[in-house]
């Protein structure tokens, strides 16, 4: 399979990945906020009964864990079009 097919076949396997990895990132986010603050709902910007302090922490803490599911979704399906095709998706 040439670089530009291998790189057109990746493309939708990249969506359809990228979208699970915004699913899968939100249910973690989710968990790891119970935990941490022992609050179910993390705070939305716009909420007038949270601090800045609390807003951004939860911001950054999603912004991290959206980034590692994202990445390891990413290396993930690259790995398995290795697998399936021989060559690294680019």
């Amino acid at each position: 399979m040439g670089k530009t097919v291998n790189t057109i076949a990746y493309r939708p396997v990249g969506i359809l990945l990228g979208m699970a990895a915004g699913v899968a990132a939100g249910a973690v986010f989710r968990q790891v906020w119970k935990l941490a603050s022992g609050d179910g709902d993390a705070p939305n910007a716009t909420d007038e009964h949270r601090g800045w302090g609390e807003i951004l922490a939860a911001a950054a803490l999603q912004g991290a864990i959206f980034a590692v599911v994202r990445a390891a979704v990413d290396r993930a399906g690259a790995i398995g079009v290795r697998r399936f095709t021989g060559r690294w998706p680019d």
